[in-house]
């Protein structure tokens, strides 16, 4: 098992678990930013995040000229999450080490998408996201209160829960 020397400690691969989508930050050549949503993406150790590229050329580019990106994710429902700072590379399917790193997102996608590569992204630096209410309402907002909200503002329920 993995001493979780590095900045992915079990808080965030936790949370990871628990969020859908993440956000992945790219810079152009011009300096103008690109954000991609990303459905197809794990925590792999302690030190990397890899992405499917299964549909982003752009974001594929992006890194080639300009490898440091921001990944980010929140639990909608507790309204909490990660900010990942890091440097990324593309990892294409002809390169041997591709296999390493696509295992666990072969397994998401099974045969609905073919990855097309896989973005590892080395992270360097981690910081939390909350929802304001946690920090200007911190004696009434707790997750259980930001669920309920989110639950209410989404008009859905828990699973195998009656409300």
């Amino acid at each position: 098992m993995s001493d979780f020397s590095g900045p992915l400690t079990p808080a965030v691969r936790g949370s990871a678990r628990r969020s859908v989508l993440c956000w992945l930050a790219t810079v152009d050549t011009d300096g103008q930013p690109n954000v991609s949503p990303k459905e197809v993406w794990t925590i792999a150790d302690d030190r990397h995040v890899v992405v499917a590229n299964i549909a982003s050329p752009v974001t594929a580019r992006n890194i080639a000229r300009q490898p440091q990106v921001c990944l980010s994710f929140v639990d909608v429902f507790v309204q909490k999450g990660f900010k990942l700072k890091g440097v990324a590379r593309e990892v294409p399917a002809n390169d041997p080490e591709f296999s390493d790193w696509a295992v666990p997102l072969q397994a998401m996608v099974g045969q609905r998408f073919t990855i097309q590569s896989v973005l590892v992204i080395r992270v360097t630096s981690v910081a939390p996201i909350v929802a304001p209410s946690y920090r200007f309402y911190p004696d009434e907002t707790t997750e259980s209160s930001q669920v309920d909200a989110a639950l209410r503002a989404y008009g859905v329920q828990q699973k195998g829960v009656e409300r």
